[in-house]
């Protein structure tokens, strides 16, 4: 019997649930060198205008434990990403892409106008995931990340969503 269907399902994005909130802490940890721990993605979830999304398996015999997942903060009518993170064995499979596209999705949904982030120049992936999705550079801020395999210069992107 053939399973070839179990690994090629695309990830589903939901809320997260409290009880998924360790998980996202050490997904976090293993993505940059400032990590988070569970009772501040807590705290963060609990505000008004927060949201986190998780991606997990499509399939019901996998582990329902998030693959990634990304943070939104929404004021009036626009957002940022706080956050993005993906597992670092399930990077490159589409998986923060399907957690983009939701939240685009969801804000598009919520009448927001513009969504908002701040990538690491120096982090080609994010880079090509974010233009491909069509966010344009709109500000820099130079020396910002300290552990930054480049300069440490964020980019600044937005996308207009109306």
């Amino acid at each position: 019997m053939s399973f070839w269907w179990f690994w090629t399902q695309p990830p589903v994005v939901e809320e997260a649930l409290d009880e998924d909130l360790p998980k996202i802490a050490e997904i976090h940890a293993a993505s940059f060198a400032h990590n988070w721990h569970a009772d501040e993605f807590g705290r963060m979830k609990a505000q008004d205008g927060v949201t986190i999304l998780v991606a997990r398996r499509a399939s019901p015999y996998g582990t329902r434990a998030p693959l990634g997942f990304v943070v939104l903060r929404t004021v009036a009518d626009e957002a940022e990403v706080i956050t993005i993170a993906v597992q670092p064995r399930q990077r490159g499979r589409g998986v923060g892409k399907k957690l983009m596209e939701a939240s685009l999705f969801r804000l598009y949904a919520e009448r927001c106008s513009h969504l908002f982030l701040e990538v690491d120049a120096a982090n080609e992936a994010a880079l090509l995931l974010y233009r491909g999705l069509g966010f344009k550079e709109v500000g820099k801020r130079k020396g910002y990340y300290s552990e930054s395999g480049g300069d440490g210069t964020a980019l600044v992107m937005r996308i207009d969503l109306r």
